[in-house]
């Protein structure tokens, strides 16, 4: 019998040592290091390994590039618009996707819908719930009204079973909820931890491109919001993606962060009903559909997520500061952005915003993250500091520098036109010394003659032209 090797691996970073200590040399944790034993795999393991490695993919000798014949499989649509966007035109043979999310917040509903509309559509899919047993799933899918005449469930841990039951099912793809649940037989480690999770991966981005499946995986989220387990988690899969959104509001996104299929930082939109997630057609309407017109503080902002731009509202508050020290809260806004903008309006615009209370929310639950919208944000306080609103159709796009400049945008033509064909009629863009060259390219972009495009060379001339 083989010795067995007892080794401590820190469960944050992944990182393994030969003797406990307090703190990790690699990533500098304290008390994440856990004692685990390797045990070495039986012969039916190696036998197993063995046959999943010996693959095309596995060749013992390296093959020039002219003479490898490319894979010509079409892509699988699971269903739905809104994912396949994200996925980049839809699943890959062979793929290995990554879903994160926080809890409850419809994971596992978007994953069952996407295997029934799968197996309705292409053919049998395999559903691996480490969580809930079969009969709870069943529920969910009856109360959704996926009927999964070719649906798969099983109800199990071992990373043995689900490898088998894959390789003798065959499905059109497998889904496992959740990764932190799946456990290898020759690890001695709890299931959820570095080593299992990183095994259990691995073993089924083996399975994925020996067999040509599509793999679904989900994984739980830590307190800093990223998946649990080490980054090379992530590395592993092909595709990452996170399904986000506020748990009081009925949106959720699906944003693509790491794609090798397609493009990155897609996004889809869905909204949340009893029957499950609803795909939403045009998301910018619906963000707006509640804005109240000639409200201060109120401003439209054009943010490009992926190749899509989304018009979004973005509100602000300001009030005099009833204590020693004013307070700036934010609400799908990054706070350092925020207060950089706080600066630039106090400095180059000669708002004194410095002893106010600042509150920014964007509508919707929607996080902004592009230095596109730094105009509407500033816009938005200047509108409630000075009690002006600003017209209700009219959006406002740009970067706002330290100098209080504007600075260009990207895809201005793809932005512009959302404006239009949402009915807007007046938007501001930035000049940066090129404003007849920035109306002639929106010439060509088909836009209403009624629209007006307003150029604007720094933050105090936008709020000038935004402001009346």
């Amino acid at each position: 019998m083989a010795k067995l090797r007892i080794k401590y691996v820190c469960q944050q970073c992944g990182g393994e040592q030969s003797k406990w200590m307090g703190k990790c040399p690699d990533c500098g944790s304290w008390n994440t290091l856990e004692e685990t034993t390797d045990i070495p795999p039986s012969p039916a393991q190696q036998r197993r390994q063995t046959l999943l490695g010996n693959t095309s993919l596995t060749q013992s000798m390296p093959i020039v590039l002219p003479d490898i014949k490319p894979l010509i499989q079409q892509r699988i649509s699971v269903g739905y618009a809104e994912m396949d966007r994200v996925l980049g035109g839809g699943l890959v043979a062979g793929s290995l996707v990554l879903i994160g999310g926080e809890p409850g917040i419809g994971k596992s509903t978007l994953l069952l819908q996407v295997s029934g509309a799968i197996a309705d559509n292409t053919g049998p899919v395999l559903y691996v719930s480490g969580e809930e047993s079969i009969e709870q799933v069943k529920m969910r899918a009856e109360r959704m009204d996926i009927k999964g005449e070719k649906l798969y469930l099983l109800s199990a841990i071992e990373m043995d079973v689900i490898s088998e039951a894959a390789q003798r099912l065959k499905p059109a793809l497998l889904i496992v909820d959740s990764i932190q649940t799946v456990l290898a037989s020759h690890l001695t480690a709890a299931p959820g931890s570095i080593s299992q999770i990183r095994e259990c991966t691995l073993q089924l981005m083996q399975l994925a491109k020996s067999t040509h499946i599509p793999v679904f995986i989900i994984g739980h989220v830590t307190k800093e919001g990223i998946v649990a387990g080490p980054k090379a988690l992530e590395h592993i899969a092909d595709a990452v993606l996170y399904l986000e959104g506020e748990r009081y509001h009925s949106y959720r996104l699906l944003r693509s962060v790491k794609n090798r299929f397609g493009a990155t930082h897609e996004v889809g939109i869905f909204e949340m009903h009893g029957e499950g997630l609803q795909e939403v057609t045009n998301p910018s309407a619906a963000f707006l559909s509640d804005r109240a017109a000639g409200a201060s503080g109120s401003a439209v902002v054009v943010s490009m997520e992926g190749t899509r731009p989304l018009l979004v509202e973005v509100q602000a508050l300001v009030t005099p500061s009833n204590f020693g020290n004013a307070r700036c809260t934010t609400n799908g806004v990054e706070h350092n952005r925020l207060l950089m903008l706080l600066a630039v309006l106090t400095k180059r615009v000669g708002l004194a915003v410095g002893n106010h209370d600042v509150y920014a929310n964007v509508v919707g639950g929607f996080t902004l993250e592009e230095p596109a919208v730094d105009l509407g944000v500033a816009a938005a306080i200047a509108s409630s500091y000075r009690e002006k609103y600003i017209a209700p159709d009219m959006a406002l796009i740009g970067e706002v520098g330290l100098s209080g400049e504007l600075r260009a945008v990207s895809r201005l033509n793809l932005r512009v036109r959302e404006c239009a064909k949402l009915g807007f009629k007046r938007c501001i863009v930035p000049s940066a010394g090129r404003g007849a060259q920035i109306r002639a390219e929106l010439a060509d972009a088909g836009l209403p003659d009624d629209f007006k495009v307003l150029t604007a060379s720094s933050l105090a001339v936008a709020l000038e032209i935004a402001l009346h």
